[in-house]
């Protein structure tokens, strides 16, 4: 069961089934007064002042994240920063200085090899290297400053461990201070979509970034969400009429996000789905292989111990079809992600 929405300004229902191309959307009605529309994006506008930050170990998966880094800096105005950590601190205890040199002349190597790449392909685009002593999350944090992408492949080697078993990438995702890209080897295709995987009302803090993202693609968003008849089982209002209301009930809130985003971001066609019964990881790495790019705020609420991400971020970095990017945010959601 699925509650589509793809309204233009104006209409005030929500959760009702949508059928062919979404309507190009204005403003839309129920914003909160005083609330001013964010500045429209353009190509080659930036989001943050510094760079996108890439890191490279010398396999394909970050090969290919990097020639999307430098894609993503071009389209924001900004220069690629190239980074490959070498964790110096620890080598310098257990290898010889014989050894140091060649890791540090293959790093050389392998960052000169990178930028080359790049260059071919965007040749406009000032490419920076940075060889760095520290272990790889830390350099890779250091590099990007609060609001500036990092990106990083979804599987790596050397330096960069594998994602697949929750090594760097993971790390990053959790640990920095702008959004993190995860990038798979095919990230080429351009489809239109930047989907945004949506809770609710608490979710705004993070999703003009997601709208940003739109924005300066050229492209629809489209806010997906999940509601589960089995988070209200056993409570005082699970019956099967009252669960039917309450589906609606969280559709009209995830329209009423849209709408507060069409509101905000003028000429962005925003469309909004809720699938009942299913998680929203399964929809969303559906919904991920038609699109250009996921969005998904990534943190655990501040006291639960260490960092980490929710399920819905941690089932996407691992099996998305197209890049995903976690966005961190200010305030986390009452419970985890389902």
């Amino acid at each position: 069961m699925r509650h589509d929405s793809a309204q233009a300004a104006g209409h005030d229902s929500a959760g009702q089934a949508a059928g062919g191309q979404a309507a190009d959307h204005g403003t839309a009605g129920g914003a909160a007064p005083g609330r001013q529309p964010a500045p429209v994006r353009e190509r080659g506008e930036g989001r943050g002042r510094g760079p996108v930050v890439a890191g490279v170990d010398g396999s394909e998966h970050a090969r290919s994240a990097a020639l999307w880094a430098a894609g993503e800096a071009e389209m924001r105005g900004v220069p690629l920063r190239l980074v490959y950590a070498v964790d110096l601190d620890r080598m310098t205890r257990l290898a010889s200085p014989e050894v140091i040199d060649g890791i540090y002349a293959d790093g050389h190597e392998l960052l000169v090899g990178t930028a080359a790449a790049v260059r071919d392909r965007f040749p406009d685009l000032t490419v920076r290297t940075e060889l760095s002593r520290k272990e790889p999350v830390a350099a890779l944090r250091a590099a990007g400053g609060p609001g500036d992408l990092v990106v990083v492949g979804n599987r790596g080697l050397g330096g960069f461990g594998t994602l697949m078993l929750g090594s760097v990438g993971l790390g990053v995702a959790t640990r920095a201070q702008g959004p993190v890209a995860v990038v798979r080897e095919d990230a080429d295709a351009r489809r239109g979509v930047v989907v945004a995987a949506v809770r609710g009302a608490k979710d705004h803090d993070w999703l003009d970034l997601a709208a940003g993202e739109a924005e300066m693609r050229g492209a629809e968003l489209r806010l997906l969400s999940a509601w589960s008849p089995l988070s209200h089982v056993g409570t005082a209002v699970s019956f099967l009429d009252d669960l039917g209301k309450m589906a609606e009930e969280h559709a009209r809130k995830v329209e009423a996000v849209a709408g507060d985003l069409r509101w905000a971001h003028p000429g962005l066609t925003v469309t909004s789905e809720v699938t009942v019964g299913g998680s929203a990881a399964a929809a969303l790495v559906e919904g991920s292989g038609s699109a250009d790019l996921v969005v998904v705020g990534g943190r655990r609420r501040p006291l639960r111990l260490g960092p980490g991400l929710g399920k819905v971020a941690h089932a996407l970095v691992h099996h998305a079809h197209c890049p995903v990017m976690v966005a961190p945010r200010a305030q986390a959601p009452d419970r985890e992600e389902r």
